[in-house]
C-alpha cells in the first residue's frame, strides 16, 4: 500500500521556515550559498563543446593561412563540399537529414546546459552563509530507512531518492497498513526536519509484508 506523499521538512508561514528580519535574510543567504555549493557543473559537456570549437578555429585558421601564403592545406574536400551545396536543394533528403541532426545536436546541447544535473550531495541548513554542509545522498537515505525502522512493528526498511521525493519501503509482519504507513512517515518527516536539508523532499512510503 502507498500512503499519500507528504509535504517535506519545514514548517512556518515563509518558505523554507525563515522568520522576518536581519536573520531571516542571513539564513535565506545561508541556503543559496549551499544550493550553489552543490550544484553540479556540466564539465564533461563543456568540455566536449570547447573542444570541438577549438579544433574547428584552429582547422579554418590553417585552411585560411595557408591558402594566402599560396598552399592550401585542402585536409577537408571542402570544393566538392561547397559544389554539392551550391547545386543541391533545399528539399533533398540529405541535407535535411543533416539539417535535423545538427538541430536536435544542438538542442542536446542545450538541454544539458540548463536543465541541472542530479547533486552529488543534499544541502543542509546552517544558518550561515559561509559555513556549507552537504549529507551524501546514500547517507540521508540511510538515516531516515533508520528513522522507519524504529517505528514500533517495523522490521526493517530501506529509503531511496527519486527526485524531491523519498520513497520509503518498511517492511512488517501485521495487517495495520494504512497505521504503519502513517507512523513511519511521520517519523521519517520528523528525522528529516532534525537534518533540516535546504530543500524541501516530500515522503511516499509503501509498507510491505515479511512474513
Amino acid at each position: 500500500m502507498t500512503a499519500p506523499e507528504d509535504a517535506g521538512a519545514h514548517g512556518g508561514g515563509e518558505p523554507g521556515g525563515h522568520g522576518e528580519g536581519a536573520s531571516g535574510r542571513r539564513a535565506r543567504a545561508a541556503d543559496r550559498a549551499a544550493v550553489r555549493a552543490f550544484r553540479p557543473h556540466r564539465t564533461v559537456p563543456a568540455v566536449v563543446v570547447a573542444a570541438l570549437v577549438t579544433l574547428a578555429g584552429l582547422y579554418v585558421a590553417a585552411e585560411t593561412v595557408s591558402a594566402l601564403v599560396g598552399a592550401p592545406l585542402r585536409l577537408l574536400p571542402y570544393d566538392r563540399v561547397l559544389a554539392w551545396a551550391s547545386s543541391t536543394p533545399w528539399s533533398d533528403p540529405l541535407l535535411l537529414l543533416g539539417a535535423a541532426v545538427a538541430t536536435l545536436v544542438g538542442l542536446a546541447l542545450l538541454a544539458t546546459a540548463l536543465v541541472p544535473g542530479r547533486p552529488r550531495m543534499i544541502p543542509v541548513r546552517t544558518g550561515d552563509p559561509d559555513l556549507v554542509i552537504g549529507m551524501r545522498r546514500k547517507s540521508f537515505s540511510r538515516a531516515l530507512a533508520h528513522a522507519a525502522e524504529e517505528v514500533p512493528g517495523v522490521h526493517g526498511a530501506r529509503a531511496r531518492l527519486r527526485g524531491r521525493t523519498v520513497a520509503v519501503t518498511p517492511f512488517t509482519s501485521g495487517w495495520d497498513e494504512e497505521g504503519f504507513a502513517r507512523a513511519v512517515r511521520d517519523a521519517v518527516l520528523t528525522r528529516m526536519a532534525a537534518l533540516q536539508p535546504v530543500e524541501p523532499y516530500r515522503v511516499a512510503v509503501n509498507v510491505k509484508e515479511r512474513r
